[in-house]
């Protein structure tokens, strides 16, 4: 295991979030999604969507 001076922050985060899921559990474990909740999910990952680069956005909101 490397040492907490060798981790970046991203890695220390990370080890982090998985030492507090060890000690206290995972808080979501067991529970159950709402049929609703399933389908309207689904309907957001079937949907295409189109990217505008950060660029165009500026331009669009006259901040270029």
């Amino acid at each position: 295991m490397p040492k907490v001076k060798d981790l970046n922050v991203d890695d220390l985060e990370q080890l982090i979030e998985q030492k507090v899921l060890e000690i206290l559990g995972d808080p979501d474990s067991g529970l159950k999604l709402r049929t609703e909740f399933k389908r309207k999910l689904q309907e957001r990952l079937e949907k295409q969507y189109k990217l505008i680069p950060h660029e165009e956005v500026l331009k669009q909101l006259g901040q270029d």
